[in-house]
């Protein structure tokens, strides 16, 4: 493992969003109806917070090398992440620094998640088991 987690990349597009919610059981039509989501004052259709910050867990995950590593996880959500009704729909980008080692060796990253450059995670923490 290395002191930073290197930008891992996530596209996200509506499709994946009505599979999120078909597994999730999150219908909620901010996640699929335009109409309803510019309605309640949002840019458009956005993506589940939990599915965003499931892609922060996988990119955790994957530089810890194993999902049994990961002893917690936080995040605390600060914008949402409009997906536009395209082929390409949108990107997640993960990124995350050491913050610390503690005392039983163990590792702390801060994390940070990205959509068109704008922070959409705030606090959010990770800290993985010594290997």
């Amino acid at each position: 493992m290395s002191d930073v987690l290197e930008p891992q990349t996530f596209r996200v597009t509506r499709a994946d969003l009505v599979r999120y919610a078909g597994a999730s059981g999150d219908f909620n039509p901010i996640h699929w109806s335009d109409r309803v989501a510019t309605g309640v004052g949002l840019p458009g259709v956005i993506a589940h917070g939990m599915f965003t910050m499931a892609l922060v867990g996988r990119a955790v995950t994957t530089w810890a090398g194993a999902a049994d590593a990961v002893v917690e996880f936080s995040v605390r959500f600060s914008r949402p992440v409009p997906v536009p009704d395209t082929d390409e729909g949108t990107e997640v980008v993960v990124t995350g620094t050491v913050k610390e080692i503690t005392e039983q060796g163990h590792i702390r990253l801060n994390l940070t998640a990205t959509c068109n450059g704008d922070k959409v995670l705030s606090l959010a923490q990770a800290l993985i088991r010594k290997r």
